[in-house]
């Protein structure tokens, strides 16, 4: 960009491009807060001790219940279907439009004690009476033993999730940086947890799909300062362990923050024009984008930090200059 331009543009260049920032100094404060914060997560997410799901507020997914895909003559109306369930009180109810305007994925949890096809049926007049002739395509009841294979292939898949990441950046940076990256994905992941137990969002598939994308998110933004880290480390022996981490975090800072406020603002704009059927998956991103860039400073560094790193025998460079300077 011509320099011309850039002087009747005063954002271009918001963040600076080097800084100088001692992050390593509360490295262990921020530590010790951040396992407080994430115990007090995991009580809140599993007390109250109550199947299936402890503190979270579960969905029909993962509590069982029954699905309804119609098809209607004209196009569907979303609230006035939501609205026409919600006055039966089924609980948690979940209206999803999908394919065309016209097809409509339903989603309601039966009353405790009554029989799941009766309410089906039930649920069919309602609708039918409120929005004329409807063509009901699917009608599928979700058991408690369907539910909770949903729920455990759910947690298997976080658990092995994070188990793969953390192998793979074992055997890229070695063991130091493997325990620190798992400690920050499992700080990512129950903070998460803890933040749908403590705002009642519903907890369901496509929460799972939230906490999953976090986890590929997180470990991304934690290769590259570790990536940093590592080379720093060859070219600046001299330096301490804090020093480099320290310098590493700095170099990449300006990326970091950049990459994670367009991420919040894509996702701001999904959370408020999306819908309640992406509403929670969008704001449990956003936070997952918050919580995986501090973790990536502050937890995965710290570990290393704590933990040490073995020096490699490569010769350090003449002078300590920035890395984004190197021709």
């Amino acid at each position: 960009m011509s320099k011309t331009r850039s002087s009747w543009w005063p954002l271009i260049k918001l963040l600076p491009v080097q800084t100088n920032f001692r992050f390593m100094r509360y490295a262990k404060l921020a530590l010790g807060l951040s396992i407080a914060v994430s115990l007090a997560s995991l009580a809140v997410t599993v007390f109250p001790l109550k199947p299936p799901c402890g503190g979270l507020n579960c969905g029909v997914d993962f509590r069982g219940g029954t699905v309804l895909e119609l098809k209607t003559v004209q196009p569907a109306d979303i609230g006035q279907i939501r609205s026409t369930l919600s006055s039966m009180r089924l609980g948690d109810v979940q209206v999803q439009a999908f394919g065309s305007p016209n097809d409509v994925l339903v989603r309601f949890e039966s009353p405790e004690g009554q029989d799941a096809n009766a309410v089906s049926e039930g649920v069919k007049a309602a609708l039918t009476r409120e929005l004329g002739p409807v063509n009901f395509v699917r009608t599928e009841v979700v058991g408690p033993k369907v539910s909770g294979e949903l729920l455990t292939n759910g947690v298997l898949a976080l658990l092995l999730g994070i188990g793969l990441m953390a192998v793979y950046i074992w055997f890229r940076f070695g063991l130091t940086f493997g325990l620190g990256a798992m400690a920050a994905l499992f700080h990512d992941v129950i903070l998460t947890f803890g933040l749908f137990a403590v705002t009642g969002m519903e907890f369901s598939l496509n929460a799972v799909a939230a906490i999953l994308t976090i986890i590929g998110y997180s470990v991304n933004d934690t290769i590259v300062v570790l990536d940093r880290v590592r080379e720093n480390l060859r070219k600046y022996k001299r330096m301490s362990l804090a020093e480099v981490i320290d310098l590493s975090i700095n170099q990449t800072l300006s990326r970091t923050i950049i990459t994670g406020v367009t991420g919040v603002m894509a996702l701001g704009v999904l959370a408020a024009f999306g819908g309640d059927t992406l509403f929670g998956f969008s704001i449990s991103m956003i936070f997952g984008i918050v919580v995986g860039t501090y973790s990536s400073f502050y937890i995965a560094a710290s570990v290393v930090l704590l933990l040490g790193v073995k020096r490699g025998e490569e010769t350090e460079t003449e002078a300590a200059k920035p890395l984004d300077a190197r021709p």
